[in-house]
């Protein structure tokens, strides 16, 4: 399964069981399991039911070492700033309660974001802190002209995501991180729709703080997720939970220690749901193995391929207001048809899809096929209303 070699997806698409039961389309949302990781988490809870912690079909330190640095890998960083956590809302709301912020200062938002990246900051308004939000727009260029006119004097942190949710539009991150960086703001990624999706590189876009699932275009399991802190960043947040992971030499438990340990992982608390990493790391040496510009690469095709089966027959597509931008998220709407009972209808002859700002969203990954896409055109173009 080299990258190099890939011609013929079906290797890949004969792993997920889900493609005998319905048309999974919705994985920006949540992504189902593969054969593999099946039988790799089977083997290591059998091992596990044999000897439990003694087991050496998966231990703790490799597995946690291996997720970090092919997720480092992935984003240009140290695995020293990365940790493994629940969500991405747990990791913003690391994040938010660590800066350091006084009355008068201002958070900026996204206009229609998703909630994880919303309630986190929700509390700083009781503190005296301004919360505003940059509208949205149309096309990337346009994000960043709306996004440096929004900013004031008093703008210390903007939490941003990576692609819009409910368009697929990405943004702008390099522009945006060197206009920040220059400005001494704090840019915070939430990274849900976009790891995974679209090169993320920290270095070039100074990113320094970015929280995300591993359920999206990972294809790992849901209630786990990763956060990255640029080193340099660390002990200068507030740390808002200490457990028995967060210290240096976790292992001994007595005395008690003060001394917080240097890297990200200082953010992982306490024992982690290591099941849950063994699948991602099955996920993770999957998408590594095919290589992840390959499987970038694979997924705009197959959304290249949707988009214009969706406008041979009449919809109006979001992808059209950024065609120079790579995304995996094919939002459409087509004048006359109510797009809820669209949705509904899909479901029903199982195509997994959803409904996004009164237009249908599909979000193809790579063991999805031409002939599925082909089919949903075809509902699409039988639907009536």
């Amino acid at each position: 399964m080299q990258s190099s070699t890939i011609t013929d997806w079906k290797e890949i698409q004969d792993l997920y069981p889900v493609n005998e039961e319905m048309i999974w389309l919705n994985n920006c949302g949540t992504t189902p399991c593969n054969v593999n990781t099946i039988q790799t988490v089977q083997a290591y809870l059998e091992g596990y039911a044999k000897k439990g912690i003694l087991t050496e079909v998966r231990k703790f330190p490799t597995v946690k070492h291996a997720i970090r640095k092919i997720v480092a890998g992935l984003i240009n960083c140290d695995p020293e700033e990365l940790c493994v956590i629940h969500n991405t809302s747990e990791g913003m709301s690391f994040l938010s309660l660590g800066f350091h912020l006084k009355t008068g200062d201002e958070i900026l938002l996204l206009e229609n974001e998703y909630p994880s990246n919303i309630y986190p900051w929700e509390h700083w308004k009781d503190k005296g802190i301004k919360i505003g939000f940059i509208p949205m727009t149309s096309t990337p260029d346009q994000f960043l002209d709306t996004l440096k006119s929004s900013i004031s004097s008093r703008t210390k942190v903007v939490a941003l995501s990576a692609v819009h949710w409910c368009t697929g539009m990405p943004f702008p991150l390099e522009e945006i991180g060197t206009f920040l960086d220059s400005k001494g703001i704090e840019l915070v990624l939430d990274g849900a729709q976009g790891v995974g999706l679209i090169p993320i590189d920290v270095k070039k876009m100074k990113l320094k703080y970015i929280a995300f699932p591993a359920w999206k275009w990972l294809l790992g399991p849901l209630g786990l997720g990763m956060l990255y802190i640029q080193q340099d960043r660390i002990d200068t947040l507030a740390f808002p939970f200490k457990g028995s992971a967060s210290v240096v030499n976790d292992e001994v438990y007595l005395p008690y220690r003060a001394e917080l340990k240097p890297g990200a992982d200082r953010y992982e608390i306490s024992t982690g749901n290591f099941v849950d990493w063994v699948y991602f790391l099955s996920t993770l040496e999957m998408l590594q193995k095919i290589g992840f510009h390959t499987v970038m690469e694979r997924v705009y095709e197959l959304a290249d391929y949707l988009s214009e089966g969706m406008k041979g027959i009449g919809f109006q597509m979001e992808l059209d207001h950024f065609p120079d931008n790579r995304t995996g998220i094919v939002v459409g709407f087509k004048e006359g048809i109510p797009m809820d009972e669209l949705v509904v209808y899909l479901k029903k002859n199982g195509v997994m899809c959803a409904l996004r700002l009164g237009k249908v969203r599909f979000s193809p990954h790579i063991y999805n096929s031409k002939d599925q896409l082909d089919r949903v055109v075809e509902l699409l173009g039988s639907f009536s209303g």
